[in-house]
């Protein structure tokens, strides 16, 4: 395990994944890079998505000790602390890998899904999101906030192509009292036949929506 120069950066290699320490640091083994950079130099492609960007957008409160990124390249494990910082990882397409925002931290940009594409991807999969009660918190918060897009969002919904998004959003707006009525309209009528989990994570049997076709397995705020 040795350390290199390359491109004025020295870099550790360590299982095939490096680290850069910028030339002059005083305390090198303390150096700590900003978590974004690392994974963008680490799992690339990929870009930050799930509870991660949506503290970036500003949609939750909740500070996550991780950093979710949608990567690309398979990697042995879905967890991988780097530095201190937790990385939590999901395997997805190259096509998948869509609607992102460049931000730029210290010089390097960073790819971010962008508004409607969190919100799309936390309701694909509530994990991503921290789980459906937080989930609930976040597509509440979009729709506050000024990245509201609404059809930006039917449009990314109806690309993703996975009907239980629109069961698991119409859900929450109507359960959330949200005065979104052509939404929730789309939604319904895009549901599909048979029964979807609110919660795919929670055990809980829940009880039966007919309306969502949703088997409601998880307490939403109200």
């Amino acid at each position: 395990m040795g350390y290199f120069a390359r491109r004025g950066w020295l870099s550790r290699v360590k299982q095939g994944m490096y680290i850069s320490v910028p030339l002059g640091t005083v305390s090198p083994q303390g150096y700590r890079e900003n978590p974004w950079i690392v994974a963008n130099r680490i799992f690339a492609p990929c870009c930050i998505g799930g509870w991660s960007a949506a503290e970036h957008w500003g949609f939750t409160d909740q500070i996550f000790n991780s950093v979710f990124v949608f990567t690309t390249r398979l990697f042995r494990k879905k967890n991988i602390t780097i530095q201190g910082t937790e990385f939590i990882l999901k395997l997805v397409r190259a096509k998948k890998i869509s609607h992102i925002k460049g931000i730029w931290i210290e010089n390097v940009k960073v790819q971010v899904s962008d508004p409607s594409k969190t919100i799309v991807d936390v309701l694909n999969d509530p994990a991503v999101g921290g789980g459906i009660r937080h989930v609930s918190d976040i597509v509440r918060n979009y729709f506050n906030s000024e990245y509201r897009n609404d059809i930006e969002l039917l449009s990314y919904i109806e690309e993703n192509n996975n009907h239980t998004v629109y069961k698991r959003l119409g859900y929450i707006l109507e359960i959330s009292d949200l005065k979104v009525p052509d939404i929730i309209k789309e939604c319904h009528k895009n549901i599909s036949s048979g029964y979807s989990v609110l919660d795919p994570a929670i055990k809980t049997k829940g009880s039966f929506n007919r309306r969502w076709n949703l088997r409601v397995n998880a307490e939403v705020k109200k």
